[in-house]
């Protein structure tokens, strides 16, 4: 009996990214949240950081800020950020780098342009990426991981595709983050005509974010600054490059979660009271503080 051809999931919507400030007020365009879209379980928040250029002194960042509830990946494809947190971290972003941190029961980080960056200005580029987490794993400890860039495997699926990953195991690598909700993260570039098909468990969420040249996920375009969710309908997910420029995208698939989810600014419980007293802790101080960086 012939083996059966994986079927490759349909389209469910395509969300366009907005621009918008944050922080102390940098670039981002967000597809998730939007005003209709509270999330795409299990996935939180995606903001696409600039693209924009600095003059030297112009650079801005988050100042000391908490968290809550979820974990994220911040991503660089240009540019350079500090990272430090009230568990004692400290790492600095920079082209290509990657850094995983684990919200879980609360702290408060920052995350800054470097000095180097802020002197000197420049390009910067970049992702980060909120996935929520179970209500047991709420509670577990904050952690933060450094990913350097030349820590990240690159696949090649099928000709003219190249593939980081950075999370998950997909296409025969192993991504060097390893999430609590099982998700995968992978950076692909498509040549002009090229085509890649990722596989994906049957009922996980699937979805692609394009954030540079033009191609088709069937027969729907997709554009810089839209963000696809596929159907829970086939084994894989397909995209093509039909431009004539390399296509770059995020192809993001996780668990869903399948649980209330309650969130304000940066807290993600699953209850309104759950949000009450992660402020209440928050304004107690149970998160910690940043403390400065004493030179050696």
């Amino acid at each position: 009996m012939p083996a059966q051809t994986a079927t490759t999931r349909s389209l469910t919507r395509v969300i366009t990214a907005v621009a918008t400030l944050e922080g102390g007020g940098f670039l981002v365009h967000r597809p998730l949240p939007t005003r209709a879209v509270e999330q795409v379980d299990p996935f939180l928040l995606l903001d696409e950081m600039g693209p924009m250029d600095h003059g030297p002194g112009e650079a801005e960042g988050a100042p000391d800020h908490p968290h809550k509830g979820f974990e994220l990946i911040t991503y660089l494809l240009a540019g350079e950020m500090e990272h430090l947190d009230s568990h004692g971290n400290h790492g600095i972003l920079r082209a290509g780098d990657a850094q995983y941190m684990l919200g879980g029961a609360g702290l408060v980080h920052s995350e800054m342009p470097s000095e180097a960056f802020l002197r000197s200005g420049g390009h910067r580029h970049g992702f980060q990426i909120w996935v929520n987490l179970s209500k047991a794993d709420k509670a577990l400890a904050p952690s933060y991981k450094d990913v350097p860039s030349d820590t990240i495997p690159v696949a090649r699926p099928s000709e003219g595709v190249t593939a980081r990953v950075l999370a998950g195991e997909v296409f025969g690598v192993r991504g060097p983050v390893h999430t609590v909700t099982p998700w995968s993260y992978v950076h692909v570039t498509l040549a002009p005509g090229a085509r890649v098909e990722q596989p994906v468990p049957r009922g996980w969420t699937a979805t692609a974010y394009v954030f540079g040249g033009a191609g088709s996920i069937g027969t729907r375009e997709v554009r810089r600054g839209d963000y696809a969710v596929f159907a829970d309908d086939g084994e894989t997910i397909a995209l093509e490059n039909t431009g004539t420029e390399p296509l770059d995208a995020l192809l993001l698939c996780a668990r869903p979660i399948a649980e209330p989810m309650v969130r304000y600014g940066p807290f993600v419980m699953n209850s309104i009271d759950e949000i009450q007293r992660a402020f209440e802790d928050y304004r107690a101080g149970r998160f910690g503080e940043i403390k400065p960086i004493v030179a050696e």
